[in-house]
């Protein structure tokens, strides 16, 4: 097994356990509890999971240093070379409010890249798992890659019941006639790299710990996310973002972000 393999089961594993801590930790109101920072709930859950998360990556190899939303100071520094990019809960309001929509993940960044990522879905048991240029797998079971799939043509993805706002206007403009509700931002790349859906654009905030994970496991199947600008994620520099554009075709990525600029 070579280093990377090694380091794909051992994320892997790491997530899942924090998974199920969190399913466990559901019941507690008080870890439901939390404030508004800005537009974001920050949930206790949160602080917990980064803190459960975080040592059990300490564990794998203590060499490699932590960045997570949950800790300020780990975003206040230069980037290190080589460090786990974290997002201990993507989609706290659906683990608040009790829906199914939520991850907690981790990704291996070297450089301007991830190369290492798992996500874990827990009300599913679902894990997703990509180590670039070895394919990303869903509960180890290998995901094929997509074939052309044109603007307007397939499944396009959101939160919302139906499609508003952004997604109503791209829904529109191209022609897509299925669409599908799903949960947080990672879980929707996700969705897309199995073939679920093969569309997501959001023109809110997003950060770099949102999309490293699930951007992985999608360009390990052929997609493509960008920034909504039609540029990619460098993982340099600043983790906010306007928004971003996920397409199982990276055509269809590229078209939608280039008529959204016009």
């Amino acid at each position: 097994m070579n280093a990377q393999h090694a380091l794909s089961e051992a994320v892997a594993s790491a997530v899942v356990e924090v998974g199920g801590l969190l399913r466990d930790w559901r019941c507690d109101p008080s870890a439901r509890s939390g404030v508004w920072e800005g537009s974001q709930f920050k949930a206790e859950a949160d602080a917990m999971a980064h803190r459960a998360l975080s040592q059990r990556l300490a564990a794998i190899d203590g060499q490699i240093p932590v960045v997570s939303e949950e800790d300020p100071a780990s975003l206040s520094r230069e980037r290190p070379p080589r460090y786990w990019l974290i997002d201990p809960i993507d989609g706290t309001a659906s683990y608040v409010h009790g829906f199914d929509g939520y991850v907690t993940q981790a990704a291996l960044v070297i450089g301007d890249h991830p190369e290492v990522t798992a996500v874990f879905a827990p009300e599913s048991g679902v894990l997703y798992t990509a180590v670039r240029g070895q394919g990303a797998r869903r509960n180890g079971r290998l995901l094929p890659t997509h074939p052309p799939t044109p603007p307007g043509h397939g499944v396009l993805t959101d939160n919302t019941p139906e499609p508003s706002g952004i997604a109503r206007r791209v829904y529109d403009r191209f022609g897509y006639g299925e669409y599908l509700e799903s949960g947080s931002i990672s879980l929707k790349l996700c969705r897309i790299a199995e073939g679920d859906a093969h569309l997501f654009v959001k023109d809110v905030p997003v950060r770099d710990w949102d999309v490293a994970a699930p951007g992985l496991v999608l360009a390990e199947t052929g997609g493509l996310v960008t920034r909504l600008d039609g540029t990619g994620f460098t993982y340099r520099g600043s983790f906010e973002h306007t928004g971003l554009v996920g397409a199982a075709d990276p055509s269809t990525c590229r078209a939608v972000a280039h008529w959204i600029a016009a």
